[in-house]
């Protein structure tokens, strides 16, 4: 039987509030995000298109972006996230992104500006091999509106064994049906991918020195897993919402597997049924959107869940 960690104390873990992080962006940013993640439509890629809006999951570049439009430190940025009471210390190259989840509350200005996020450590469990840590995020504006919520699980292999509740499994979980793809689509990546995508604030120098990933066992650079789950994104709102940001409700996935700069993504869809259809909810004019991306027969994000507003829906 593995030995319990002492070092960790749940009590003053969960529920802990981090410091208000003051954030912002510019139009040019929001251009530089959809080009990035595969987005062509005029309306996220030309700020003159009488149709220009944010590119609805933008906002998840913010926490590591900041406050700056420079290039960053990510070890500086990162060195907080786990400098909490109750805590252990943790090697960050030993922590994998987990699931991420993002709900739109209200369109993201186009005009940018400075907001805060509001964050807080919501939930860590005891996975064994290694720690799960869940933690929830609010974009909100100087008038206290809020724009985004975010929950984001990351897990840290080895900090597992510490006598800690295990993770709650959802009480409704949507699956693919058993047949064909309502929608599917294919994006070649370039080989600069990752280059492209860390410009809009993730400067991690794992997505860009092949010597480093090649260090961990992996090919070399590989992609940020958010990049891969904003071109999931981009295929949902251009199959499903005809490439309308406003209809954009939310979205959730599981990171499964590494992506490696010049590979395919297909992001496979179906519409699953209304979120009152399937008890997500009440709503009867959002649709749900179950959806898997693969590069080739690996999946890379699985249990993929998007809700968007039908087209007859008043926004």
């Amino acid at each position: 039987m593995a030995e319990k960690n002492p070092t960790v104390d749940v009590s003053k873990i969960v529920g802990y509030k981090y410091p208000d992080r003051h954030v912002t962006y510019n139009k040019r940013d929001l251009l530089l995000y959809a080009v990035s993640i595969g987005a062509t439509d005029l309306r996220f890629t030309y700020e003159l298109d009488p149709l220009f809006e944010a590119f609805p999951t933008y906002a998840l570049v913010l926490a590591l972006k900041g406050d700056s439009g420079d290039v960053n430190s990510y070890a500086e940025r990162s060195k907080g996230t786990f400098s909490i009471p109750g805590f252990p210390k943790i090697n960050l190259n030993r922590l994998v992104h987990g699931d991420q989840s993002y709900e739109l509350l209200a369109p993201l200005p186009i005009q940018g500006g400075t907001f805060t996020l509001q964050s807080k450590m919501i939930g860590v469990y005891d996975a064994g091999k290694g720690m799960v840590t869940e933690s929830e995020s609010y974009l909100v504006d100087a008038s206290g509106k809020k724009y985004v919520h975010m929950t984001s699980s990351a897990f840290i292999i080895g900090a597992g064994n510490f006598g800690g509740p295990k993770r709650p499994k959802p009480t409704i979980q949507i699956n693919p049906p058993n047949r064909t793809p309502d929608a599917s689509q294919v994006d070649t990546l370039s080989p600069h991918q990752a280059l492209l995508y860390r410009l809009s604030g993730d400067y991690n120098p794992l997505h860009a020195d092949p010597s480093l990933g090649k260090k961990l066992g992996m090919k070399g650079a590989f992609l940020h897993g958010l990049c891969t789950y904003g071109f999931s994104a981009s295929a949902v709102l251009k199959h499903f919402a005809g490439n309308e940001g406003k209809r954009f409700v939310s979205i959730k996935g599981r990171f499964a597997s590494p992506v490696y700069p010049g590979e395919t993504l297909e992001t496979r869809m179906w519409r699953v049924g209304t979120v009152k259809e399937v008890g997500l909810g009440n709503a009867a004019d959002q649709d749900v959107i179950a959806f898997e991306t693969f590069v080739g027969d690996r999946a890379v994000i699985a249990g993929g869940v998007a809700v968007v507003r039908t087209g007859a829906a008043k926004l």
